[in-house]
């Protein structure tokens, strides 16, 4: 111990300063807040009268587009201010039922007759835009559209019940897609959330022997996925937990199912952002209990994830309150849809990049 008046040893004073810097130096969290970017003033391009939810978007080998699947069963091209939106592709029986060429009754109570298409994607080389449609399943049309092929209906024995989220790999001409439950269609989704469903799956179809096989069950709603910049995992985003996972397909982990991000908000595609990371789109925000109603809120419509799953940037946009009719449906009304473009995937021909959509009103 040391006497009165003597000094305190160096190595006490270091171990006292060590203690006060963990309570003074602000901790790395709060030092890397992500950037925010607002999206109020993106590119916006509303959808045709009478038709809703433009809920994926894909541009094809040439930059043209965007596609996007709309409430009544159709694929969509964007095809300028020129020419606007012009019908690219349906399923093969969609022309025969007169309820979807000419509707007369809300999109929600005939999209399982006419179809629903959620996820796009393209397989450049070939000029084939691979659809996940919720109710008619997996579907592939040629570069020129028109009616599209069903590929599959089922896997493992068991039916799609709710085919959402898509991606193809570049290389091989996989395809990665999600059943977001075996339970619940598309239609009734907020059931999967209300009886805490954990049913779904994720799924790869085999572009040289056509088959499907399912890569993981018993998920809680799968939705969006996105295959990694090198091919070595995907990433699935569900919903319900506000949660990314990987599921890797390569190297000492093939197989394995692990957390990727935790999330502000329920999320919805995914894409990668060129620069490594990876957008996600987010339906909204989770519930804040520590806000009160009059407390400003920021409304949340996409975050970006660095590689390692960390948020790097969030989009956020304003609030649109809509005023239903007893009568109209929920979301029945043209959503402007908010295009945000990055750079394509190394060794994919699309010049205008890989692009993320947030629609309003989410």
């Amino acid at each position: 111990m040391a006497g009165r008046g003597s000094t305190t040893p160096w190595h006490q004073l270091v171990f006292l300063l060590g203690i006060l810097a963990a309570f003074l130096v602000p901790s790395c969290a709060a030092a890397a807040l992500p950037k925010t970017s607002p999206t109020e003033h993106a590119l916006r391009v509303l959808l045709p009268p009478g038709v809703t939810g433009g809920e994926s978007l894909a541009f094809d080998a040439r930059g043209q587009g965007p596609y996007t699947g709309v409430s009544d069963g159709r694929v969509l091209r964007w095809g300028g201010s020129a020419v606007g939106w012009t019908t690219f592709a349906h399923h093969p029986n969609y022309r025969k039922i007169p309820l979807c060429t000419a509707p007369v009754a809300p999109s929600a109570d005939t999209e399982s007759i006419c179809g629903r298409p959620l996820g796009l994607a393209f397989h450049l080389k070939s000029g084939d835009l691979y659809i996940a449609d919720a109710y008619k399943g997996l579907m592939k049309v040629g570069p020129d559209g028109g009616e599209a092929e069903v590929l599959a209906t089922g896997a493992g024995g068991v039916p799609f019940n709710f085919v959402n989220g898509i991606d193809v790999d570049q290389a091989t001409g996989d395809v990665y897609f999600t059943d977001s439950s075996v339970n619940y269609p598309r239609r009734f989704n907020t059931e999967i959330m209300m009886n805490a469903d954990a049913t779904g799956r994720l799924l790869r179809y085999d572009a040289k022997t056509k088959n499907v096989t399912v890569l993981k069950d018993n998920l809680a709603y799968p939705n969006g996925v996105s295959i990694s910049y090198d091919r070595t995992y995907v990433v699935v985003a569900q919903t319900v937990p506000c949660q990314t996972f990987r599921y890797y397909l390569q190297g000492p982990k093939a197989g394995r199912y692990e957390l990727f991000a935790d999330l502000p908000g329920y999320p919805d595609n995914v894409r990668r952002d060129g620069k490594g990371g990876y957008w996600v789109a987010l339906n909204q925000e989770k519930a804040r209990p520590d806000v009160t109603a009059a407390a400003p809120v920021k409304h949340l419509v996409g975050v970006r994830l660095d590689g390692g799953g960390v948020e790097v940037e969030e989009l956020t946009a304003a609030k649109v309150t809509l005023q239903l009719d007893a009568d109209v449906p929920r979301r029945r009304m043209a959503a402007p849809l908010k295009i945000l473009c990055g750079r394509p995937q190394a060794g994919e021909r699309n010049k205008r990049g890989l692009c993320r959509l947030a629609a309003v009103p989410t």
